[in-house]
């Protein structure tokens, strides 16, 4: 942790998590998958940098985002989510911690998963199936923007499980088989915080705590801070929103935040940890 400074240069009690950071650039594969490791065991948080996808086209992934999300909401709802998870979700459609939270997460969001054709019989498979996609006449270029970003993610994701395959002491290629990542149930979920600042007592919160299902979500956010992470595996609901909690810190170059989730925490036996998160506002 470490403690910020504001414009008058008094101190901010303000709690800033610190990361490890692996560069998937890095030739010394020893050296990411130690840093993986040591990350694992501290919150099961870290950052990649160097990853491949350029500053530029994620310029462009945020304009497009928040294009979208500046649309009236009757536009919006014309591609309201689906069965099989694509598509729009509203401010308070989804409630992540109900123990704790009165309303909905202040936040709204859009899916997007692998393209599969209708007529395909994977379609038929739970989050199989084809994306929603905003008209073109209306966010002209927009499906092309996250069709690529989708794409360059996933690249990302293998990436890094080629060094969690060899911290787990398996062979490097062991999640690229067909029957791992072959065919990942792997979605794109678009945020944007409506703003409202996150209030605990009163059950308020951007997003409420959580952890993710899966094997890794990648995380890329603007330089807002609002993310926190609780690196304390044995916090119980009752204290999520104390001094457990830290926010996560930007970097100066363009990282994208990996964090584990509970599935993950059970291949591995056990032994690495897996965050709870939250997000309080952006």
């Amino acid at each position: 942790m470490e403690m910020n400074q504001n414009q008058n240069g008094a101190e901010d009690p303000t709690k800033v998590s610190t990361l490890y950071c692996i560069d998937l650039s890095n030739p010394d594969i020893h050296q990411s998958v130690s840093l993986l490791k040591q990350a694992c065991l501290d919150c099961g948080f870290f950052y990649v940098v160097n990853h491949g996808v350029s500053q530029e086209f994620m310029d462009e992934v945020f304009a497009q985002s928040k294009n979208f999300f500046h649309l009236p909401l009757n536009e919006k709802m014309k591609v309201l989510r689906n069965e099989k998870h694509r598509g729009y979700t509203p401010v308070l459609d989804e409630l992540l911690d109900p123990d704790n939270q009165l309303h909905g997460d202040y936040k709204e969001g859009y899916y997007i998963g692998v393209e599969v054709p209708e007529d395909d019989p994977e379609a038929e498979k739970p989050f199989y199936g084809p994306n929603v996609w905003p008209a073109d006449g209306v966010l002209p270029g927009w499906r092309q923007t996250m069709e690529k970003f989708h794409h360059e993610a996933l690249e990302v994701a293998k990436a890094v499980a080629r060094v969690i395959a060899l911290a787990l002491d398996l062979e490097v290629d062991f999640f690229d088989k067909p029957e791992m990542l072959g065919k990942p149930i792997a979605t794109l979920r678009l945020l944007h915080y409506e703003g409202q600042i996150s209030d605990p007592s009163k059950g308020i919160f951007g997003a409420g705590a959580h952890s993710d299902y899966g094997l890794i979500t990648l995380l890329v956010t603007d330089d807002v801070m609002g993310l926190q992470i609780c690196k304390d595996k044995d916090a119980k609901p009752q204290s999520f929103y104390s001094q457990s909690w830290g926010y996560v810190g930007a970097l100066e170059q363009l990282p994208i935040q990996v964090h584990f989730t509970q599935s993950f925490r059970e291949w591995s036996r056990e032994i690495f940890c897996f965050p709870q998160l939250d997000a309080t506002h952006t």
